[in-house]
C-alpha cells in the first residue's frame, strides 16, 4: 500500500497544533462527562444500577469500534474531513442526551458521543503529514496527552457544574465545546493532501467492530453478570472465534482495514501491548482517588471533601501531562521514544508505589497525582511516535487509531477489574457499598503490576535506529558547489529538479528528506538549475519536501528500492507569494 499527493503539503500555522490539542481535549470532556455523577444515575434515570451503567458502557464500545474504522477513513478520504465528522456525530449525540431522561434515548445518544474517540489518531495523522519535524514530537506528544489533559480539567468543571445545576447542562457544555472544535478546525486546519490507495474493507469493519463489541462486553459486565457465568464465558469465546476469523480475513484482502502485517512487527505489537498496559495505569488513579477525597471522614480514612474539591485535587493530573509534552520532545529527540517510554512508566511506578503511604490528607493526593501525571504523560506521548516510526506514512491513521484502540481496551479492563475490588472489598453499611482503605491499596498494587508487565514490553522494544548524519553545514557561497558534488556521488537516492508553477527552476531551494519516522534524513539546496540530488540512507518510503521564498512550499511522498540507482522526482512549487 502506498501514498500518494497530487498537490502541494498544506503549510501548518502556529494555530494549528493549539486547535487539534483543544479537539483532543473535548473528546475527554466527553469521555469524563458523567464521572461525577456516576453514582446518581440509577435515580437520574429512573433504573437499576446495572442499567445505568450501560450509558457508559455505550460509549466505551462505540469508541473502540470508531477508532480504527475513522483512522482508515481518514487516510483514504482525508484526515481533516473525518476528524470534523466525528466531532459532528459528537455533537449530535451530546444534544440527543441533552433533552432526555430516558435510559434507552441517553444510551443512543451516549453511543453517539463515543464516534469522537476517532479525532486523536485523525489528529495525530495530521500532525504528521503537515508537521516540520523540529514540531512533530511535541506536537504528537501533547495530542496524544490531550486525552488526559481534558480528563483532568473536565472533573473539577463536570463536578462544579453537576452540584450546582441540572446534570443536563453537562450535555450542552459538551455540544457547545465541540461545535467550537468544529469551526476552529475548519478555519485553522488544512485538509492532508496525503492519501492512501485502496478501497474502504466494509467487512473488515464489520468483523472489527462485532469482535470488539463481544470482547468488550464481559470486560465491562462480567462484574455484574458474574465472571464464570454462562453469558460472561460464551461472549468471550465468541469473540475470540470472530476475530480469529477476522484476522484470517484481513490477511487475504489487498486492501485490509488493519494492516495485520505491519501491526505484527515486534516493534508495532509490543507499543500496543504496553499501551493496554498505560491504559490500565491511567484509569485506576482516576478511579481510586476521587472516591478516597469523598468518602465522609467518620469512615476512619475517608476524607470527606466535595464533589467538586475532590475534582480540583485530581486536576494536577492533566495539568502535568500537559506540562510533560515539551519535556517529552526534548528527552526523545536525545534518547528516543523507548528510552522515555520506560522513563515513564518508572515514574508511573514511582507513584503508585508511593501513593500506597500517601493516602491520609487531601495534600497528598495532590503529590500523588503530580508525580502520576507527569509518568503518564510520558507514556502516553511516546505510544504515538514508536507507531508512527514503525509503519509507512500511509497507515499513519489507521495504526493510531489501533494504537487508541489499544489503550481504550486497557481502561475498560481497568474499569471492570478495581470496580470488582472495589465492590468485592467494600463494606456493607445501612445497605450501601462503601469501598475500603484495603480495597483502594489493592488497586494500586493493580496498577503497579500493570506497570511492571509494561515495562518488561518496552524493555523488548527494538533500539531505536541512530539519526541519518546530518549533512556538514557549508557557507552560502559553497552550497551549490556542494551540492553539484552530492549529485555526482548520489548514486543512490531521489534527483530531480525544483521548478515553479509555470517550469521554471528554482534556485536555492531547500530540499529536505523525511524518513518515515518523521525524522529529517537529509538536505540540499537546488543548484542555479533548480537541480538537487539526495541520497537515502537506506530502502524505503520517504517525503521530500521543498521550499523556497517567493514560493510555496511542497513535499513528495516516494519510495526507493534500495537499489544503487537515483529516483527522478522533479518538485514543483505553486507560485503563491508566502513566506518561506
Amino acid at each position: 500500500m502506498t501514498q500518494t499527493t497530487d498537490q502541494p503539503s498544506p503549510r501548518a500555522g502556529a494555530a494549528v497544533v493549539p486547535v487539534l490539542a483543544f479537539a483532543g481535549i473535548v473528546v475527554a470532556v466527553m469521555q469524563t462527562l458523567l464521572v461525577p455523577v456516576i453514582k446518581d444515575l440509577p435515580q437520574l434515570l429512573d433504573t437499576a444500577p446495572s442499567n445505568a451503567t450501560w450509558v457508559l458502557t455505550s460509549t466505551l464500545l462505540s469508541g473502540a469500534v470508531a477508532t480504527p474504522i475513522m483512522g482508515r477513513l481518514g487516510d483514504l478520504y482525508g484526515k481533516r474531513r473525518m476528524l470534523v465528522l466525528s466531532l459532528a456525530v459528537m455533537v449530535a449525540g451530546a444534544l440527543v442526551s441533552a433533552v432526555t431522561s430516558e435510559l434507552l434515548t441517553m444510551i443512543v445518544g451516549r453511543t453517539l458521543q463515543g464516534f469522537a474517540m476517532g479525532a486523536i489518531p485523525l489528529g495525530i495523522g495530521l500532525m504528521r503529514d503537515m508537521l516540520p519535524r523540529e514540531r512533530l514530537g511535541s506536537a504528537m506528544a501533547l495530542m496524544s496527552s490531550s486525552i488526559g489533559v481534558g480528563g483532568g480539567l473536565a472533573l473539577p468543571a463536570a463536578a462544579l457544574v453537576a452540584q450546582h445545576s441540572d446534570w443536563h447542562v453537562l450535555f450542552y457544555g459538551a455540544a457547545g465545546l465541540g461545535a467550537l472544535a468544529i469551526a476552529l478546525t475548519c478555519l485553522v486546519v488544512p485538509e492532508s493532501p496525503m492519501r492512501a490507495k485502496g478501497s474502504f474493507d466494509l467487512l473488515g469493519a464489520l468483523g472489527l467492530s462485532t469482535g470488539l463489541v463481544l470482547l468488550l462486553l464481559p470486560i465491562t459486565k462480567g462484574s455484574d453478570w458474574g465472571w464464570s457465568s454462562g453469558t460472561t464465558l460464551g461472549l468471550f469465546g465468541a469473540s475470540a472465534v470472530v476475530l480469529v476469523l477476522w484476522g484470517l480475513f484481513e490477511l487475504r484482502v489487498p486492501a485490509p482495514l488493519v494492516d495485520l502485517r505491519t501491526t505484527a512487527r515486534r516493534e508495532v505489537l509490543l507499543t500496543n501491548l504496553a499501551s493496554i498496559m498505560v491504559g490500565v495505569s491511567f484509569y485506576v488513579v482516576s478511579l481510586v482517588l476521587p472516591q478516597l477525597l469523598q468518602l465522609p471522614t467518620a469512615t476512619g480514612y475517608g476524607l470527606g471533601r466535595s464533589m467538586v474539591v475532590a475534582g480540583l485535587c485530581v486536576a494536577p493530573l492533566g495539568l502535568t501531562m500537559m506540562f510533560t509534552a515539551p519535556v517529552y520532545a526534548r528527552l526523545s529527540a536525545r534518547y528516543g521514544p523507548k528510552v522515555t517510554l520506560i522513563t515513564g512508566l518508572l515514574i508511573i511506578a514511582v507513584g503508585y508505589g508511593g501513593g500506597l503511604g500517601l493516602m491520609d490528607a487531601a495534600w497528598q493526593t495532590v503529590v500523588t497525582s503530580v508525580v502520576l501525571g507527569a509518568g503518564i504523560g510520558l507514556a502516553y506521548s511516546s505510544l504515538p511516535a514508536l507507531i508512527v516510526g514503525a509503519v509507512p506514512a500511509s497507515e499513519t491513521g489507521a495504526a493510531n487509531g489501533l494504537n487508541t484502540l489499544m489503550r481504550s481496551i486497557g481502561t475498560s479492563v481497568s474499569s471492570a477489574v478495581i470496580g470488582m475490588v472495589l465492590a468485592n472489598t467494600a463494606n456493607d453499611v445501612g445497605g450501601v457499598a462503601v469501598p475500603t482503605m484495603h480495597g483502594f491499596r489493592v488497586s494500586f498494587l493493580i496498577a503497579t503490576a500493570a506497570v511492571a508487565v509494561g515495562l518488561l514490553l518496552a524493555a523488548f522494544l527494538p533500539k531505536a535506529p541512530r539519526p541519518a548524519e546530518q549533512h556538514t553545514r557549508l557557507r552560502a557561497s559553497s552550497e551549490e558547489d556542494a551540492n553539484l558534488q552530492r549529485a555526482e556521488q548520489a548514486l543512490r537516492g531521489f534527483s530531480g529538479r525544483v521548478l515553479d508553477a509555470d517550469g521554471v527552476p528554482v534556485a536555492r531551494a531547500k530540499v529536505t528528506l523525511i524518513d518515515r519516522r518523521g525524522r529529517q534524513a537529509g538536505a540540499t539546496v537546488s543548484a542555479e538549475d533548480g537541480t538537487y540530488a539526495l541520497a537515502v540512507p537506506a530502502q524505503g518510503a520517504y517525503v521530500v519536501a521543498a521550499k523556497a521564498s517567493g514560493h510555496g512550499p511542497h513535499a513528495s511522498s516516494a519510495t526507493h528500492s534500495g537499489d544503487e540507482r537515483s529516483v527522478d522526482l522533479d518538485l514543483s512549487l505553486p507560485g503563491a507569494a508566502v513566506d518561506a
